[in-house]
């Protein structure tokens, strides 16, 4: 059931329809983050494609944005897999006519505990899915932004990767090395008239965080560290991507935009 503050951002907010045109790619995006980042550059104007590993929310989250009126459609992709990635680009430009943004929000995190105790299938995992995975897609994803004259690429990290969370050390680190995915990217691609930025949210209300948030204790200690007082809810992060991913953004590229409430980062 959705907050009452989430209600009332969903229903106040105001859609200028400036990405009218636009074709984009989000990954895991049928709940949490990503459905909220698809959700809004949908309002915005742009046709989506939202992808998932299991086809049942891929159906779920396309029925919800179809039933507003929103031009979206689904396809399953693991993105640790180069079949599955493949395929949901070409579904993009083949069924759209091209692509202008991706965001990639695919993350895991297999394991919980002391960064050195982490084993190394979790840290192949976290690798494959959080760092090459982004890396590859984008890799894809260039020569087709570039055919429509450029394009906006953003990556979803997090706070961790500033100030790494406790026992969630693997976790972070892959976080961090989004933050040089960008720059590096931004760099390289910048001549392309494709922009590559990233955010970094806080503690939002997801069921990748839940364990944060559903304990009372630990929500209490984390509201302390927060100046808004409250955890973020997935809108929140929705409305930034949108704007880096718009004309409105045209000179950003390279930088990471943090969503956290004012808790402190540090690097």
């Amino acid at each position: 059931m959705l907050s009452g503050l989430r209600r009332s951002l969903m229903s106040s907010a105001t859609h200028s329809k400036r990405l009218v045109g636009k074709v984009a790619v989000v990954t895991a995006s049928t709940d949490g983050i990503g459905f909220a980042i698809a959700r809004k550059l949908a309002q915005e104007g742009a046709r989506v494609v939202v992808s998932s590993r299991k086809e049942t929310r891929i159906k779920e989250a396309v029925r919800s944005l179809t039933d507003e009126g929103l031009s979206v459609s689904g396809v399953v992709c693991h993105v640790g897999k180069k079949e599955d990635r493949e395929n949901l680009i070409d579904k993009a430009v083949k069924e759209y006519g091209g692509l202008d943004i991706l965001v990639s929000n695919a993350a895991v995190n297999p394991t919980f505990g002391p960064i050195l105790e982490t084993p190394e299938q979790a840290w192949d995992k976290i690798y494959e899915v959080n760092i090459k995975a982004a890396a590859m897609l984008t890799a894809s994803c260039v020569p087709h932004l570039a055919k429509r004259g450029g394009g906006s690429i953003v990556y979803v990290s997090s706070i961790g990767g500033f100030n790494p969370f406790e026992l969630l050390g693997a976790y972070s680190v892959s976080k961090t090395a989004l933050f040089a995915l960008t720059k590096a990217v931004s760099r390289e691609c910048g001549p392309k008239k494709i922009r590559v930025n990233c955010i970094a949210p806080g503690i939002i209300r997801t069921k990748f965080s839940e364990a944060l948030w559903s304990n009372q204790p630990i929500l209490n200690h984390l509201l302390d560290t927060i100046p808004l007082k409250r955890i973020g809810e997935p809108e929140d992060c929705a409305g930034t991507v949108s704007f880096l991913c718009s004309d409105e953004a045209r000179y950003i590229t390279g930088e990471t935009i943090i969503i956290s409430g004012g808790m402190q980062s540090r690097l």
